[in-house]
């Protein structure tokens, strides 16, 4: 047979010549693929037009002949974690294997089967066939005939390693003139071992996934390329198709069933009897063939264990897989319309996770090494301090930085061998109090709703149902402060601020999406006290990073960067900052959680801290601390300036922890933890800096009593109370904030009475 003459990758140069006789060609051929476009959607009636069709070929952005070439022939490599010093966390998995070869190292029933089969025109056609590619493409429009099939070779090839296998219109338009121009660049046979050495054949005997000819007859029969005989070469032919079906091998390397090799050898004799249609074999030669015991050449299998990993590993590796399929979904230009097809956006996550896989990228996370470590460490030496006699206690921690979002490191739990939960990342638990800064009382303050020395109302109060609002096993004991009852965590201050935001219709998810919160139910009167919420430790630090970075929420990331293996960066993270609290809520916040923490109400974490590094608990922290009902969680967040630390711990079952178990347990280990990453990285903390006050903040000088400022007659000793907006009002009688009317007649006239507001004194 005379094959067309085609120019060699590598010879010679890509000229205007060159590219101008391409656009010709191109021209002539999408000229009468237009035209059938055109006259099928005449006659159906099609919603699609030659108008759209043209559009899209139009804007495909098809790369110069060389580059596409090296494309194409691209052997993939094993990709890389990397610290954020550029230092190896891990290499990918990759059980692809691939050995390439030439082509005379591969048998040629081997390469007649493949062309039999998946391309009987190859040598005569321009890198498409339009009869096939509209035959195709009116399947999927309009439902008539196939919507399957009519690829190449060659857009198989640029299928595979260029454009994907996204089911969209614009990908299939870039496939087309992708395969137009590689034609211009290679010639027939390079395009051939391209494919046979890039192609996927599914598993072998060990049950690794395997790619390319040589791979594939070793991996299968033993032998090389080159030995394959005629059934043997037939049934790796087959194999492209549905590679993980057709497969005689189970993901554990053994070999499948007798019923499920069936589809294998079927597969077989189609491809033996396109052989023989198209001339390729004989009919004396197929009629043999097909009485040919196959399943007695197949190896044995060997199953092989997978390698162990580790929390970052996992980690990273998914918020790779994520970043990848960003920059595949700019890349190929996928329009919003196409995202909503769930079998697009599956493509292109399946794409992303192959790329990453296989595809030989050095993705640059932000972990801090040093501080990473330092923190495994620290759980595994300190983490038995959780142990309250109630079984096994896990944690889930993690460090972000308060200016960048960076997360710098994190603790998967107590040891990744014995339990592969991943705390920090996956476990989702109601946050308890830990919500009361964000919701309510962030937004009530933001709102100028109230003030730092506000009075709030903690007279007994049920739920709307008739339960009564407990605190421990406090049911209320009349008014108290602002600044007392975050301390003490109570909960009915914060049951009457989430009531007046909601009757004053404050728009309080609002706040929260903003800040990525995902909340099912607005109307859940426990919502305050962290009922109707669950949230993952990684997602309530970013909350509280919010907090400690003056109201600027910055999305938590780990992927720093992508990078392909000749350097070329295709991710880089972009920080987009999200105001969501003004600064001078957030300062406000900041100073009253200075107060829980040296306080230490509810948290014996100052003073653990003192005891273990003076200096380091001379920093300006700030925190909260929050248990949820029969105390099955305890959590603990803190900051500094510098960083965030968000700290959950409880039991898988959510089964229940002693009283105390957040109180000590939870605070000496916490106090360790940040002790262990000050010593890794002294620069983490930004020990010298302190929180202060934004300049926006009003200072008003209220009475201690009231919280609000002197009315006509009134004195007492006064206060400095600050407000995010306004500045506090004159007293009224309906000075404290929440109760019933009868609370506030009582606090009013305990007021009026020269009484002070009272405090509780459960924790």
């Amino acid at each position: 047979m005379k094959h067309k003459a085609k120019k060699k990758t590598g010879e010679g140069s890509w000229t205007w010549k060159d590219s101008l006789g391409t656009f010709f060609q191109v021209q002539h051929l999408l000229l009468k693929v237009l035209l059938v476009f055109f006259w099928g959607f005449l006659v159906l009636g099609a919603g699609v037009g030659l108008g759209y069709a043209a559009s899209l070929f139009q804007s495909a952005q098809v790369p110069p002949g060389e580059e596409l070439a090296q494309q194409v022939t691209r052997v993939a490599g094993q990709s890389e974690l990397r610290y954020a010093d550029g230092s190896l966390i891990d290499k990918v998995d990759s059980d692809l294997l691939r050995t390439p070869v030439t082509l005379d190292q591969v048998s040629t029933f081997v390469q007649d089967a493949v062309i039999a089969t998946e391309d009987e025109n190859f040598y005569e056609h321009d890198g498409i066939v339009p009869k096939a590619v509209i035959r195709a493409t009116l399947g999927s429009v309009v439902g008539l005939g196939s919507s399957s099939g009519g690829s190449t070779l060659t857009q198989q090839l640029i299928k595979q390693q260029v454009v994907g296998d996204a089911p969209t219109f614009s990908r299939k338009a870039a496939e087309i003139l992708d395969a137009l121009a590689l034609e211009e660049t290679m010639s027939k046979e390079d395009i051939l071992l391209a494919y046979l050495n890039i192609a996927p054949f599914g598993r072998n005997y060990k049950g690794q996934n395997i790619a390319g000819i040589e791979e594939a007859a070793q991996g299968i029969f033993g032998k090389s390329a080159a030995d394959l005989n005629l059934p043997q070469s037939a049934f790796i032919a087959g194999l492209p198709q549905s590679p993980i079906v057709y497969s005689p091998y189970a993901a554990d390397g053994t070999l499948k069933t007798e019923e499920n090799q069936a589809l294998g050898l079927e597969r077989q004799k189609n491809v033996l009897y396109n052989m023989y249609r198209t001339g390729k074999i004989t009919e004396d030669e197929y009629q043999e063939v097909l009485e040919y015991n196959l399943q007695a050449d197949f190896r044995p299998g060997e199953p092989t264990e997978g390698e162990a990993h580790h929390y970052l590993y996992h980690t990273a590796l998914a918020e790779a897989q994520e970043a990848l399929y960003t920059y595949l979904i700019k890349r190929d230009q996928v329009s919003e319309r196409d995202l909503k097809n769930e079998s697009t956006v599956a493509a292109y996550q399946k794409l992303a996770q192959q790329e990453l896989s296989n595809g030989g990228y050095v993705v640059k996370t932000t972990i801090n090494k040093a501080v990473h470590e330092a923190m495994q460490s620290a759980a595994a030496n300190f983490g038995g301090m959780l142990d309250d006699g109630t079984g096994r206690v896990e944690m889930g921690n993690v460090l972000q930085d308060n200016q960048t979002g960076a997360v710098l490191g994190f603790v998967g739990g107590r040891d990744y061998e014995s339990n592969q939960n991943n705390h920090a990342f996956d476990t989702v638990r109601s946050p308890g109090s830990t919500i009361k800064p964000l919701l309510p009382y962030g937004i009530a303050i933001d709102q100028g709703i109230m003030g730092s020395a506000s009075i709030v109302s903690n007279y007994p109060t049920n739920y709307s149902s008739g339960q009564p609002i407990m605190h421990v096993n406090s049911r209320g004991t009349g008014m108290m402060t602002f600044q007392e009852a975050l301390n003490q965590s109570v909960n009915i201050p914060a049951y009457w601020t989430y009531r007046i935001l909601r009757e004053q219709g404050i728009d309080v998810q609002d706040y929260m999406e903003k800040m990525n919160y995902e909340i099912a139910d607005y109307n859940i009167e426990s919502l305050p006290l962290g009922g109707g919420i669950e949230v993952s430790v990684d997602r309530h630090t970013n909350g509280y990073q919010t907090l400690a970075n003056n109201g600027q929420y910055i999305e938590r990331y780990m992927v720093a960067s992508i990078e392909t293996q000749d350097g070329q960066v295709v991710y880089e993270h972009q920080t987009e900052p999200v105001q969501v609290f003004s600064a001078a809520t957030a300062t406000i916040m900041q100073d009253m959680m200075r107060g829980v923490l040296d306080s230490g109400t509810t948290t014996t974490f100052k003073s653990r801290l003192q005891g273990i590094n003076p200096a380091l608990a001379g920093a300006d922290w700030i925190g909260k601390t929050g248990t949820t009902n029969d105390y099955g969680d305890a959590w603990l967040m803190v900051a500094t300036p510098g960083a965030t630390l968000g700290g959950w711990t409880g039991h898988d079952d959510n089964s229940s922890m002693s009283n105390l178990s957040g109180y000590n347990n939870n605070a000496n280990y916490m106090a360790n933890l940040v002790n262990a990453i000050h010593q890794a990285d002294p620069d983490v903390w930004k020990t010298g800096q302190r929180f202060s006050l934004d300049p926006s903040v009003i200072q008003s000088s209220v009475l201690r009593a009231t919280g609000q400022l002197p009315g006509s007659g009134m004195s007492g000793s006064t206060v400095t109370s600050n407000w995010a907006v306004n500045g506090a009002p004159v007293t009224s009688e309906n000075f404290m904030v929440g109760g019933s009317d009868a609370d506030k007649r009582s606090a009013w006239n305990s007021v009026r009475g020269g009484g002070t507001p009272s405090s509780s004194n459960s924790r």
